[in-house]
């Protein structure tokens, strides 16, 4: 099971790789190195340093905001410049040659915890991927820290790995941003003990019911009491014990399913 959701990561990250445009997309910052063309223009053409404050000079316009803008509203923003007295119809491509030093750091259930740098644009399965991938014991839910643009705040922002990773749903596969702070949970546990062929502690999934729990646990042997099975569950801080339980009955994380020997 953890070899085939280990797959399934891989295949949902070269599946939506193809989907993303980087470049266009990230947006400018403080110490970015943007490299400007005009098309039949080459003195006008240039390679400049984004300021402290945003700004950036371009021949002939002069100083230049491109606070909070991305590469191609840069690159829109400057073609209207020049279009008012300057040129006609003019055409002009914006790329990043250097990038600031953006990080986020990554704790929890990856293989390489740590910061790393963001280079454009980056999204939360190559984030992950750059961290070495998963462990066998990550959890169902990954939670992002995230400061707010005033600085002083923060957003938490969680994301539901099974849905992201079992499912598909891309919608979970965000941006990571500068500054971010991911923390991936560890999985939730249930025990199958008794007259199991492999009696062992296993990884709680949502919609567990008993006998799919018996059935990880590689099905009843031969001398179980089938009819007899028990939840030893927490309940309030206190051990409760659930007697002859229903198949079809929810496990919860922590449980312990016992399957008593039959003596007839």
């Amino acid at each position: 099971m953890k070899h085939i959701l280990a797959i399934k990561l891989w295949v949902l990250l070269l599946l939506i790789l193809p989907m993303v445009s980087y470049t266009q997309e990230f947006t400018v910052g403080d110490g970015d190195v943007l490299d400007i063309n005009v098309y039949e223009n080459e003195d006008l053409s240039t390679t400049v340093r984004v300021s402290a404050d945003s700004t950036i000079r371009v021949p002939l316009l002069g100083e230049i905001s491109v606070k909070g803008l991305t590469v191609s509203q840069v690159a829109i923003k400057i073609e209207k410049l020049f279009s008012d007295g300057y040129l006609v119809n003019p055409q002009v491509d914006v790329f990043i040659s250097e990038h600031r030093s953006k990080k986020a750091i990554i704790l929890g259930q990856v293989k390489n915890p740590g910061q790393y740098e963001l280079r454009g644009e980056i999204t939360f399965l190559e984030f992950i991927s750059k961290a070495g991938g998963l462990t066998e014991d990550a959890g169902s839910t990954a939670t992002i820290k995230r400061t707010r643009r005033n600085g002083s705040d923060k957003d938490q922002i969680v994301l539901d790995l099974e849905k992201l990773i079992q499912k598909g749903d891309a919608s979970f596969n965000i941006s990571i941003q500068d500054n971010d702070s991911i923390y991936i949970s560890r999985a939730k546990t249930y025990y199958v003990s008794g007259e199991v062929k492999k009696p062992d502690s296993y990884k709680f999934e949502s919609d567990l019911t008993v006998i799919k729990a018996i059935t990880m646990a590689g099905g009843f042997s031969n001398i179980a009491a089938k009819s007899k099975v028990r939840i030893i569950r927490a309940v309030n801080g206190q051990k409760k014990v659930l007697k002859n339980v229903n198949m079809d009955k929810p496990i919860l994380p922590e449980d312990v399913i016992v399957v008593p020997e039959s003596f007839f």
